[in-house]
């Protein structure tokens, strides 16, 4: 008998998007076969769901869930933004956040393998929704906050639905203070992130590389000053970069003439204890997917319909 690893069988669920049994099974029947075993479960019912496996989703809805002091961050993908405005895909993501949400799962893997309602897994449901809906879809990242006391922030931009849109973000803000006028401001700074997109909430969260490539821009931009010279240059750059990426530099959308820290300092005042911003999750709709150079699946579509 072939020795069926965890890697394998994750391979064959990526390309089918078939629960983890099935997929265990079905390697198991095929002596470890990756493409026999696809073909072993099409035959078995699921063929929607591997034959659509290999085009791109890089549309589908970015769901927000939010109960109390915990929230999280969802993007469920499909191929065309029609699939997203179908009501049986809304209630799929929908349902997945909320998943996350009740089991404080932050882990792509695991939330798959977790208890979907109604029945079988989360990766299950996914699957049975490609093969009724036809198009191929992914669960792609889940992100979370949370705070011990004080209140989330979330706003969606694009909405289509409650929680569900083109843009989700959550915000989490630690304190003791009223929880109204943390609410307030919560929903204001979310909406900054959805609009300012910052890369992370301090300059201690930035990518190391990151910083180290706009020190090298910065460097060359500025090449034959002396070394002395250069270096307040790249330290006065870094500073502006600074305020351009990192969320508590920023200049407040509401108002400009504050920094985002400076507002959040502020709100102690009225919320009557110290406002900390504990962090932040910010997911735009298919950033970062490579859609590839070959016609997409709604164009595939509007070609069969003419002549």
């Amino acid at each position: 008998m072939a020795n069926i690893t965890a890697a394998m069988v994750k391979d064959l669920r990526e390309k089918t998007g078939a629960g983890m049994m099935d997929c265990k099974n079905a390697l198991n029947e095929t002596g470890g076969d990756i493409e026999a075993a696809i073909d072993w479960l099409r035959k078995k019912g699921l063929s929607k769901a591997a034959k659509a496996s290999g085009r791109v989703a890089a549309e589908g809805l970015v769901s927000v869930a939010v109960h109390g002091h915990n929230a999280v961050v969802v993007e469920v993908n499909s191929e065309t933004d029609f699939v997203a405005r179908n009501e049986e895909f809304q209630a799929l993501a929908r349902s997945i956040a909320l998943v996350a949400l009740e089991k404080g799962i932050v882990d792509v893997e695991k939330l798959r393998d977790q208890h979907y309602p109604g029945g079988g897994t989360v990766a299950d449901a996914i699957a049975n929704a490609i093969a009724t809906i036809g198009e191929n879809m992914t669960l792609r990242r889940v992100q979370a906050i949370s705070v011990a006391h004080g209140a989330i922030g979330s706003y969606v931009h694009n909405a289509i639905g409650e929680g569900q849109g083109k843009i989700g973000v959550i915000v989490g803000l630690e304190s003791t203070g009223d929880t109204a006028a943390l609410a307030d401001l919560g929903r204001k700074l979310a909406m900054h992130v959805a609009a300012a997109s910052p890369l992370a909430l301090d300059s201690t969260g930035l990518d190391p590389a990151t910083v180290e490539r706009e020190k090298n821009v910065l460097r060359e931009k500025n090449a034959g000053k002396p070394a002395n010279v250069l270096e307040k240059i790249v330290e006065s750059g870094l500073k502006s970069y600074y305020k351009e990426v990192c969320l508590v530099d920023q200049p407040f959308i509401h108002d400009p003439s504050k920094t985002v820290v400076q507002v959040v300092n502020e709100a102690a005042k009225t919320a009557g204890a110290p406002v900390v911003l504990k962090g932040f999750a910010r997911y735009a709709l298919g950033e970062g997917i490579d859609k590839g150079d070959g016609p997409d699946f709604a164009a595939e579509v509007a070609s069969m319909t003419k002549g």
